[in-house]
C-alpha cells in the first residue's frame, strides 16, 4: 500500500495540486454515464481500473490515452469509445483521479 500511496503522491505533485481531477470533472466529461466509482456499469468501476493499473509506472499516460482515443478488449467485448471532448490535460487529470481509488 505504501508504494501505491507514494505513486499517487508523485502523480499529484507532477500534475500540481490545482490539476487534480474530481468527480465533478468526470461528470462534466460524461465519464459517469458508463463508469462508477465502486460498481461496474457499462465499463469497469474506477476501483477495478485503479487495481489493474496500480503497479504500472506509466498508468496515467496509458489511461489518458484510453480516455481520449478509446480502446477495446481490455475489459471485455464492449469497447470504450473515443472522447474527443476531453483534452489531453483533462484526460491526465481524470486518469490520476481514477488511479487514486
Amino acid at each position: 500500500m505504501l508504494r501505491r500511496d507514494l505513486f499517487l503522491l508523485v502523480t499529484v505533485v507532477c500534475l500540481s495540486g490545482s490539476a487534480v481531477a474530481d468527480q465533478a470533472l468526470a461528470k462534466a466529461k460524461n465519464c459517469m454515464a458508463c463508469h462508477a466509482v465502486d460498481k461496474k456499469l457499462v465499463g469497469p468501476s474506477y476501483t477495478e481500473v485503479a487495481k489493474k493499473y496500480a503497479d504500472q509506472k506509466d498508468a496515467v499516460d496509458k489511461l489518458a490515452t484510453k480516455i481520449t482515443k478509446g480502446g477495446s478488449g481490455a475489459w471485455g467485448a464492449i469497447p470504450m469509445p473515443a472522447n474527443p471532448q476531453v483534452n489531453d490535460a483533462d484526460a491526465k487529470k481524470l486518469a490520476a483521479w481514477v488511479l487514486s481509488f
